[in-house]
């Protein structure tokens, strides 16, 4: 290999966490590092690393926060999707933020409902038009035989609801993720990072300092 990873070596020198830093409230710390990490200027701050297992296998990719709330964080996809396959089977999941240029990460776990339709198909209506059509196009991580296949389809769909309001799929929709652990994570100088976790006791919440 002719990768020098010594090279790419990085010391995290920007600031640091302490105690005092945190809101008692992990939703109220999220909405501040969501709000810098969106005011920087990094691409798509909202994009979150989504960890899920039926079990057995155990599947990661890059889905979208939509919306946060005291009530969770919530994402949307193809129900028909193998997220969706592994989360009818095992409804706890990870969420990451890694917000490499700030030197901070938030990772969320906690279990993952169904929004209501009603959630779902109100998102769907302030979506563009053309991101409408291309829910009800794509099979999701189902086979295809060819990119023109999928742009063929797209088209028949473009031309199926031309001057019509385009329906939510049934197939379509949101999720919440109901944190029942939400961890801050700063970088600090020789690898001596700032963890923080918050862990939801029923009532409120438990915030305790964890080794790097």
């Amino acid at each position: 290999m002719s990768i020098d990873f010594q090279a790419l070596r990085y010391e995290y020198t920007k600031q640091g966490l302490s105690r005092k830093d945190l809101d008692d409230d992990p939703i109220k710390q999220f909405e501040k590092w969501f709000t810098d990490a969106k005011n920087s200027g990094i691409l798509a701050p909202e994009a979150m690393s989504l960890a899920s297992s039926d079990g057995k296998n155990v599947s990661v990719r890059t889905v979208l926060l939509k919306s946060f709330d005291k009530n969770g964080f919530v994402f949307f996809t193809n129900y028909d999707s193998k997220k969706a396959e592994q989360i009818s089977k095992n409804p706890n999941v990870e969420a990451l933020f890694p917000w490499i240029d700030l030197e901070r990460q938030v990772r969320i776990s906690g279990l993952v409902k169904k929004i209501s339709s009603t959630e779902s198909e109100s998102y769907f209506h302030s979506r563009p038009r053309d991101a409408q059509i291309g829910a009800w196009t794509s099979n999701q991580s189902k086979i295809i035989a060819s990119r023109e296949d999928l742009e063929r389809s797209f088209k028949e769909n473009t031309e199926k609801f031309e001057g019509k309001e385009i329906p939510l799929p049934e197939f379509w929709g949101g999720y919440r993720i109901q944190p029942e652990n939400i961890e801050f994570w700063q970088g600090r100088l020789n690898r001596l990072h700032d963890r923080f976790i918050y862990s939801n006791n029923g009532k409120d919440w438990d915030i305790k300092r964890y080794a790097p």
